[in-house]
């Protein structure tokens, strides 16, 4: 049972990396700023879920610790972009 869940804990590690590239890809020629915007935020998520799945492959908990800072700091940010996106300022 346990080589099953490192198995695919191991394919799920690769297939969210690689997502992860191809939202790079999206950031580097997105069209528009807000496809860009999208893109991080999609980065920041895939980051707190390969932190999940080390945490699960090492059994080690302090990466969903990790996973928590790094999900809050990613939410953040992306209302503050959003925000210096639609309106110009951050701070009014």
């Amino acid at each position: 049972m346990s080589s099953v869940l490192d198995l695919v804990v191991g394919g799920a590690l690769v297939l969210v990396s690689l997502l992860t590239l191809l939202c790079g890809y999206r950031v580097i020629r997105g069209p528009t700023v807000p496809d860009r915007v999208v893109a991080l935020d999609t980065i920041a998520t895939n980051v707190v879920a390969i932190a999940v799945l080390f945490a699960i492959q090492t059994g080690r908990g302090l990466f969903v610790t990790v996973a928590l800072v790094l999900a809050i700091i990613g939410f953040i940010s992306t209302v503050t972009v959003a925000k210096y996106v639609d309106e110009g300022d951050i701070i009014q």
